[in-house]
């Protein structure tokens, strides 16, 4: 416990929480035991902020600026890429008219997950995402166990995001290949999954390099994205010569699902949405790398799902008046029923242009999914939530992250994809629970925020707009996670089985037994690492920073 000799708590003002420079000296505790007395005057605003207020020992570097942060929140969204992974089932469920109007429904939807995510990074901005939110959120008797469940969800549905991208981005290789070798090329599901492999492990060699390189990568990746969109848009628009009619566009409902009534089947067509619009908190979870992150995270997440929702509701239209017949696309023999909508209207050339640049965007979403998961492993060992947690929590001295951390989780990417050696099915059931298993670890601390009272504001904030906003927010992701378990096909069989309810109940349940086990018996919750106390300009006063909030001692 260190004494400090200026001022330490950071001001609030009318309950929303603006940043001062905190000085003096802080005392931090590593995971190893060891500790060791830090400079706060020393540090960044930020940096003192993370380690005075909510008890880390920085050790990222602050490369994320403005752009490249939003951009990092843009990539996540892969806009381009993951609708040409996703337009198949809106299609399946509704035809034309569910892949528009289910954009425009979901999409507000999500909007508000976004905007109620934002809201909370920008008051608690840490690697450990929503998930630390909850040490904040609930009565302290509550923490451990929430923070518990939120924690592995959160984790579960990352590890889906990145290994479902990761799958989507060996079928759209693979399509360009075939369309290469005019269709003289057969693709299988050994070789998807070989292909996933390897291109897993490739997103961990570029994470496995620096911040600062990271960064760089990052930055430009939101021109790159828009320049694609547009462009592409524009030459369907002029290059098909024979596009389906307005009201086709708008109004055709055409089911192949197999369920009935024919208004049910539509609602599958969300989990388009869903999937692309999801993993809010990605940004969060590098926060410890930005400067002003309660100022650039939550503007990034807000303004990037806003990009999202308007640029795929945009999207959606032009494939839907430039697809045709849905039924010839969705049985294209590339697999990949967008890539066949581009050789169709853009020819060979340009239909290969355009599916790598599908591909190329895919990577920059497992890219920065994957550096976002990564720092998930890290903060969630650095509160002993992993098992072998010691090990997760190691930063290389060369390039200042978490390699460990990174390969864990490309294993485990790489192992959940697997089972599509032993049913197609059980991918779309990946794709299912990355959406399901996000939102509920969004909605979780959101709840926790309406229910009890003990939320603080950032900079960033919805003011009385708020509560209605996170009530809507929690309501759809109900809504939509029953819908995500149900099976998207009927007859139902082994082969057509939704298999997302099974990954849910198969983690939820490790981590249950891992709880009873040993979990219970130390974890309290997100750890702080750093104790401060302060003392007033005559030296009687002392202040003992816990929780965030200042006790008198």
């Amino acid at each position: 416990m260190a004494e400090i000799a200026n001022d330490l708590q950071p001001h609030l003002d009318h309950g929303a929480r603006q940043r001062k420079k905190s000085t003096g000296l802080v005392e931090i505790s590593g995971p190893d035991g060891q500790r060791k007395t830090l400079n706060l005057a020393e540090m960044s605003d930020a940096d003192a902020q993370l380690a005075a207020q909510f008890g880390y020992k920085p050790v990222f570097k602050r490369e994320f600026g403005y752009l490249s942060t939003f951009s990092f929140a843009v990539s996540i969204s892969g806009l381009f890429a993951t609708i040409m992974t996703t337009f198949s089932y809106p299609l399946y469920a509704g035809g034309s008219a569910a892949a528009v109007w289910c954009w425009l429904i979901s999409g507000a939807g999500c909007m508000c997950i976004a905007c109620s995510v934002a809201e909370l990074v920008s008051a608690y901005p840490t690697s450990g995402g929503l998930y630390f939110t909850i040490s904040r959120l609930a009565p302290v008797d509550w923490v451990p166990a929430l923070s518990w469940i939120t924690g592995w969800i959160n984790l579960l549905g990352q590890v889906a995001g990145v290994a479902s991208s990761e799958y989507g981005a060996a079928q759209m290789l693979l399509a360009a290949v075939s369309m290469g070798r005019d269709g003289n090329y057969t693709i299988t599901t050994n070789a998807t999954i070989g292909v996933m492999a390897a291109l897993t492990v490739l997103t961990g060699l570029v994470n496995s390099l620096s911040t600062y390189w990271m960064e760089k990568m990052t930055k430009t990746y939101v021109i790159f994205h828009v320049l694609v969109l547009v462009s592409c848009s524009i030459a369907l628009l002029v290059m098909t010569k024979s596009k389906n009619s307005a009201h086709y566009v708008f109004t055709d409902v055409d089911s192949t699902s197999g369920w009935t009534p024919i208004g049910f089947s539509f609602l599958f067509g969300f989990l388009s949405v869903s999937w692309t619009m999801t993993d809010y908190d990605a940004t969060a979870h590098i926060t410890e790398e930005i400067s002003e992150p309660e100022i650039k995270a939550p503007w990034a997440i807000s303004l990037a799902m806003l990009f999202t929702y308007l640029g795929g509701f945009l999207f959606n239209i032009v494939l839907c008046f430039c697809m045709g017949d849905p039924s010839v696309i969705l049985a294209s023999p590339l697999a990949q029923p967008v890539a066949q909508l581009f050789y169709n209207s853009l020819g060979k050339g340009g239909g290969i242009f355009f599916t790598v640049c599908g591909f190329i965007i895919i990577k920059f979403v497992c890219f920065t999914a994957m550096q976002a998961l990564g720092r998930t492993v890290f903060a969630f060992s650095r509160d002993r939530l992993i098992p072998f947690h010691n090990v997760w929590t190691v930063i290389n001295a060369k390039t200042g992250t978490p390699l460990y951390a990174v390969w864990i989780s490309v294993f485990f990417c790489i192992a959940i994809n697997l089972i599509g050696l032993g049913s197609y099915a059980a991918i779309s059931g990946v794709f299912n629970i990355c959406a399901i298993a996000l939102d509920w670890s969004y909605c979780i601390p959101i709840l926790c925020k309406l229910m009890f009272g003990k939320f603080e504001p950032g900079p960033w904030n919805m003011g009385v707009f708020g509560k209605f906003v996170n009530a809507w927010a929690c309501l759809w992701t109900l809504f939509v996670s029953i819908i995500f378990i149900l099976p998207t096909v009927r007859p139902v069989t082994a082969l057509t089985m939704n298999y997302a309810s099974v990954f849910l109940v198969f983690i939820l349940g490790c981590a249950a037994v891992f709880w009873y086990i040993s979990g219970r018996r130390y974890y309290t919750g997100p750890v702080v690492e750093a104790q401060a106390e302060e003392y007033d300009s005559n030296g009687e006063t002392a202040v003992f920073e816990k929780d965030g909030k200042a006790q008198e001692v």
